[in-house]
C-alpha cells in the first residue's frame, strides 16, 4: 500500500537496480519516441500536475484542460530535457505551472479585450482587427487538420474534452465508454497530435 507521499511524488518511487527514478528514466525514454514509456509517464505525472494546476486556475474544467496542453508540451520537449540541469518532476511541474499561469492571464486578457470591445461599440468607434482575426483562423484550421488526422474515437475524446469543457467522467458517459479507455484514447490523441503539430511548424 503506497502512503500519500508516494502518490504526490512520482520521483520517489524506485523499481530495478539502477539509481535513477522511474519517472526520470520515463522521460528520457519519452524523448527517444518510446510512445509506451510516455503512456507510462502519463499516467504517472498526470495526477500530480494537475494538482498542480487547480491550484493556480482554480477551475476544474479548465485545469483538465490545461494538463493535457502541458502532457502534450512535456511529450514534444522531452528530447530536450537535461537531467544535469534538474530533476524530471520539477521540470515537468515548471511547464504545468508556466501553463497554468498563462491561462489565468490569458482569461484575464480576453476578459479585458471584451471589455474593451464593449466600450469601442458603445463609444461608435470603427476598428480593424482583421489582422488578429484571420491569425486565429489560420491557428484554428492547422489544429484541425490535425484533429482530422486521428481516429474518430480519439477525435471524440479529444473533441468532447477540449472543445466541450467535460471532464474524463463526463467523456466517458457521454461516449458510454470506460473511464480507463477514454484517459487511454486522449493520451494516444495527444501524441498524435503532437507529431502533427510538431511536423506543421
Amino acid at each position: 500500500m503506497t502512503n500519500s507521499r508516494e502518490r504526490d511524488d512520482p520521483d520517489q518511487h524506485r523499481t530495478g537496480p539502477g539509481p535513477a527514478p522511474p519517472v526520470q528514466e520515463l522521460l528520457r525514454q519519452s524523448g527517444r519516441g518510446d510512445r509506451d514509456a510516455f503512456s507510462r509517464l502519463y499516467d504517472q505525472v498526470s495526477g500530480v500536475l494537475y494538482g498542480l494546476v487547480l491550484r493556480v486556475v482554480r477551475d476544474r474544467g479548465q485545469s483538465e484542460e490545461v494538463v493535457q496542453e502541458v502532457l502534450l508540451e512535456i511529450w514534444r520537449q522531452a528530447p530536450r530535457y537535461d537531467s544535469t540541469r534538474g530533476g524530471a518532476m520539477a521540470w515537468m511541474t515548471t511547464i504545468a505551472h508556466r501553463r497554468a499561469v498563462d491561462r489565468v492571464r490569458s482569461a484575464q486578457a480576453g476578459a479585458d479585450r471584451e471589455a474593451a470591445a464593449g466600450r469601442r461599440e458603445v463609444a461608435g468607434g470603427d476598428y480593424d482587427s482583421v489582422a488578429e482575426a484571420v491569425e486565429d483562423r489560420l491557428e484554428r484550421e492547422r489544429v484541425r487538420r490535425c484533429l482530422d488526422g486521428l481516429t474518430d474515437l480519439q477525435h471524440q475524446a479529444v473533441t468532447l474534452a477540449f472543445y466541450g469543457g467535460h471532464s474524463y467522467p463526463e467523456v466517458a458517459q457521454l461516449l458510454a465508454t470506460p473511464l480507463g479507455t477514454i484517459k487511454t484514447r486522449m493520451r494516444d490523441g495527444l501524441i498524435r497530435l503532437r507529431d502533427c503539430l510538431g511536423v506543421a511548424t
